[in-house]
């Protein structure tokens, strides 16, 4: 059974960097596309950023040059490095894997940004 482990979501500081991991437990294959979504109180849930199969990356235009995505396929884990967070970044992140057959979500870790 697969599942979808994240860490590093904490209270961060204006201007302060987070690093987001999610690391995916089980056999899994095929993966297409590896990303974080992240849902403000209030708002819909919205892709931050997403990295499919190879090398390409996505990124909502609020986090472009501030946010970077990468994964490992080795660990079947993908990264979020946000620097430069602002309050308005505050939300649960939500990490989302992709195969040819089905998806997964991540449980969910909060980030906030506040001083």
């Amino acid at each position: 059974q697969v599942q979808l482990v994240e860490s590093g979501g904490g209270l961060v500081q204006p201007g302060g960097s987070l690093r987001l991991s999610c690391a995916a437990s089980g056999t899994i294959f095929s993966i297409l596309f590896m990303g974080y979504y992240r849902q403000a109180p209030g708002k819909q849930r919205e892709l931050v950023a997403a990295v499919t199969t190879g090398v390409a990356t996505n990124y909502a235009d609020s986090v472009k040059g501030r946010f970077t995505i990468s994964r490992d396929n080795a660990k079947n884990t993908v990264y979020l490095q946000m620097n430069s967070l602002q309050p308005e970044d505050t939300a649960v992140y939500y990490c989302n894997v992709r195969t040819t057959r089905t998806q997964y979500w991540g449980q969910g870790t909060q980030v906030t940004v506040s001083s």
